[in-house]
């Protein structure tokens, strides 16, 4: 999927939102009350309950820049789930210098771990990276923190906490907004095929549990690889999610762009629409919501070369939608309104030396489609 080289991270273009499995999740069952009394339940200690996240104290130049930014787009929001996913900045933890290695051809990325299996005549052609903060936060792909608008449409449809629900990123691109809804108390999962994202995301911090902002405790998953094309990855993800995100990947453009472009810039799903939208409905409980949100610059004038990443549709039709089983609730519905607010919030119209580059109301567009699983 090297299309999303492209992303959007106005003032940068780069994609996003195609949007790993969750292998663990957690339990709240409990014994079955019989009437009687538990005697050797009642001669145990009381539980301790989860310890909860405290905010970073000193934090990093990166973690201040997230929280900065979650304090200029907090008045743009308006449901709890949104204002609570920025207010979790304050608690990301400061995680400092890593190092990562780049095989020229093929193209791939492997971490410091990974890099020392290979034989020194590989080893020797690969070029080091070092991963700083900032880096491990924003990736290629800009702030993590532009999910929460898709988080506030879908927080508008009535799921207003995340904690103890499952949640699956399809083409996740930085762990930030993962590490954002799992201190929610949330179960996330992301999915990448990106092997430059496996290779950052490889320390033993970066998956399992996540200490909750408010005693919730929630846990990161990572899968890397192809979905559903790959059976393992299919099985490692599992089923059972409340709901499914896709940000600046699952685009018309990007599936089926209306030129030919160069393979590398496209996203193949590896399986036909059916397929992908019938696997996409069996890992999801009824009453779930599947949210594909887009950011697109302009398309390029006549004569010039296409742009597959401005074309932000649905790459589905409705038509797909309800064959597989889906309730539409909203189909490329535009959003160019919030999004260029938050896009001026961002920057994205600016260079690092604050100098206006381009008009967000000509070079900024937004398309979401929500689509549910019926309740049983």
């Amino acid at each position: 999927m090297n299309a999303k080289n492209l992303r959007i991270s106005f003032g940068v273009l780069a994609v996003l939102f195609i949007v790993a499995g969750c292998s663990t999740t957690v339990s709240n069952r409990r014994a079955p009350d019989t009437g009687e009394p538990d005697r050797a339940r009642a001669t145990l200690p009381p539980r301790a309950s989860p310890p909860v996240a405290v905010p970073t104290a000193v934090k990093s130049a990166t973690v201040q820049k997230l929280v900065a930014e979650a304090a200029l787009l907090t008045p743009l929001v308006s449901s709890s789930l949104a204002t609570r996913f920025l207010a979790a900045t304050d608690y990301l933890p400061n995680t400092g210098a890593r190092a990562i290695f780049k095989q020229a051809t093929p193209l791939k990325y492997f971490s410091q771990a990974a890099a020392n299996e290979q034989t020194a005549e590989a080893r020797a052609k690969l070029t080091k990276s070092d991963i700083d903060e900032y880096r491990y936060y924003y990736t290629k792909y800009g702030s993590p923190l532009a999910y929460v608008r898709a988080l506030d449409l879908v927080a508008a449809r009535g799921s207003s906490d995340v904690a103890g629900r499952r949640i699956l990123d399809f083409g996740y691109g930085s762990i930030g907004h993962l590490r954002l809804l799992a201190s929610l108390g949330a179960n996330v999962t992301g999915i990448d095929p990106d092997s430059y994202l496996a290779a950052i995301y490889a320390e033993p911090g970066d998956q399992g549990r996540v200490r909750g902002v408010s005693g919730r405790e929630g846990n990161i998953t990572l899968a890397h690889g192809y979905y559903p094309k790959n059976p393992t990855i299919v099985a490692q993800v599992g089923r059972g999610y409340d709901l499914i995100l896709s940000k600046n990947t699952l685009k018309r453009g990007y599936i089926k762009p209306e030129r030919k472009v160069p393979k590398e810039q496209l996203v193949d799903l590896g399986v036909s629409d059916e397929v992908f939208l019938k696997t996409l409905m069996d890992a999801m409980n009824p009453s779930a919501i599947l949210m594909i949100y887009n950011l697109a610059p302009a398309q390029a004038a006549a004569g010039k070369a296409y742009l597959p990443h401005a074309d932000a549709r649905s790459p589905f039709t409705r038509e797909q939608f309800v064959k597989a089983g889906f309730n539409v609730v909203a189909l490329d519905v535009a959003d160019h309104d919030f999004v260029r607010r938050m896009g001026g919030a961002l920057g994205w119209d600016k260079n690092e030396k604050g100098e206006v580059t381009q008009d967000l109301n000509t070079n900024l567009f937004a398309l979401y489609t929500m689509v549910e699983k019926p309740a049983r």
